[in-house]
């Protein structure tokens, strides 16, 4: 069979070249092509044939095309989406310049001043996907790109809106998992499927962090790990790590970096405007959330309790992109998606069988990624059991009756609920 590149070039004969591979990664492959009836250099993005057959032409093409409506100076446009032999393509300008990723790494922190002008920007892009309701679900320095003179343009709108439209489980079932974990709000990290406007605006606050003060807020040494840390931590005020950051610049950052979507800026504008607001303040409290009705959380040491476990359905690795136009290479950590078989006699607790609160989930990772803690139900009563990501068995935590939003401490030694 012809390799992908002579696919394209026989079925697009008149309209694009491909000339060369740019990167490739776990969702698509990204080549250099010339676009024949402009002359004109493009970035021609194909998908994976499995991920197309699981899509499908139809809902995909539906689904990329609503991204070609968003006309703004920093939104890298979608100039044509389609099928060639059987694999589904988008084409976008090629950019000269660099991803705001490459420039991470070269120069780990950028001015305040930089870059609080350049999230501005990307604020104001939001701001004009989101009136068009379009969420990028994907904000990340890889896909935020830097031209010649240093203006910031998103790109990827197409690819994250046509696949979390797709409808299929098949998508799920492939390993796909939208999101770079650095990045992920903490409704995306939980699997929440309808993402809204507020969870960009976390992400792009992760983008100024690190901008800020040259880390993500959250980092740990597996994906799991870091999502864990996403859904039950705090981060910590990037002031720790760069005191000539202003206090409106932080305030703006740990309010879009709230847990609840709520609590964020309602609109991506609002945000944008509070970065050139000297006076703008966010009051954040020391003290964790408590549960509706509840005095207070109780904690459970781990020491002398079993570790238990899920049966674990590993996935194929999906990646997101780390260079302009390109999927990650394979030397960065991937997201591996999984899924959990519970036991029939201890199945996790449905949402309605456990009062959670806005925010909470019936279940926890270790910071580690090595352990759960979930709330089962079982014979109409709810308890908390633990279990160990390698092993097969499910280990009730004595006293925990009627237990609920488990969670673990940042060391991982102690279970709170």
């Amino acid at each position: 069979m012809p390799d992908i590149p002579s696919r394209l070039n026989a079925s697009l004969e008149g309209r694009y070249r491909v000339e060369r591979q740019l990167g490739a990664g776990g969702m698509a492959t990204v080549y250099l092509a010339r676009d024949l009836r402009h002359d004109r250099a493009v970035a021609l993005k194909v998908l994976h044939p499995e991920l197309s057959a699981v899509i499908g032409a139809e809902r995909f093409l539906g689904e990329i095309r609503t991204t070609a409506a968003l006309q703004h100076p920093h939104i890298l446009p979608l100039f044509d989406s389609g099928e060639a032999d059987g694999l589904l393509f988008f084409v976008m300008p090629h950019v000269d310049g660099e991803s705001l990723r490459d420039r991470l790494d070269r120069e780990k922190q950028l001015p305040v001043d930089e870059a609080v002008a350049l999230v501005a920007k990307v604020a104001d892009a939001l701001e004009h996907a989101h009136g068009r309701g379009v969420v990028h679900r994907d904000i990340k320095p890889a896909n935020i790109l830097l031209s010649e003179r240093g203006e910031p343009v998103v790109a990827d709108f197409g690819i994250a809106l046509a696949l979390s439209q797709s409808g299929d489980r098949r998508v799920t079932e492939t390993g796909l998992s939208l999101g770079t974990p650095d990045y992920m709000s903490p409704e995306q990290a939980a699997g929440d499927r309808e993402l809204g406007p507020r969870s960009d605006l976390y992400a792009l606050a992760c983008v100024l962090y690190e901008l800020l003060t040259g880390q993500p807020p959250f980092s740990g040494p597996t994906p799991r790990a870091v999502i864990s840390r996403i859904i039950t931590t705090d981060p910590e005020p990037p002031t720790r790590y760069r005191r000539s950051i202003p206090p409106h610049v932080e305030a703006v950052v740990l309010r879009a970096l709230e847990k609840l979507p709520a609590d964020r800026f309602a609109t991506a504008g609002e945000m944008g405007r509070a970065l050139t607001d000297p006076t703008f303040r966010h009051r954040v409290s020391e003290a964790m959330p408590v549960a509706p009705g509840a005095a207070g959380r109780s904690w459970k040491p781990l020491a002398l309790v079993a570790l238990a476990v899920a049966t674990v359905l590993g996935v194929r690795d999906l990646v997101g992109d780390r260079s302009a136009g390109a999927d990650t290479p394979d030397d960065v950590p991937v997201v591996r998606q999984s899924t959990l078989i519970f036991p029939d006699a201890a199945p996790l607790a449905l949402v309605g069988a456990v009062p959670l609160g806005v925010g909470m989930k019936a279940f926890d990772l270790s910071p580690d990624g090595s352990r759960m803690v979930y709330a089962a139900e079982e014979g109409g009563r709810v308890n908390l059991r633990l279990r160990d990501m390698s092993s097969g068995e499910v280990t009730p935590l004595d006293g925990t009756d009627g237990a609920y939003a488990p969670f673990f401490s940042p060391d991982g030694e102690w279970v709170g609920y």
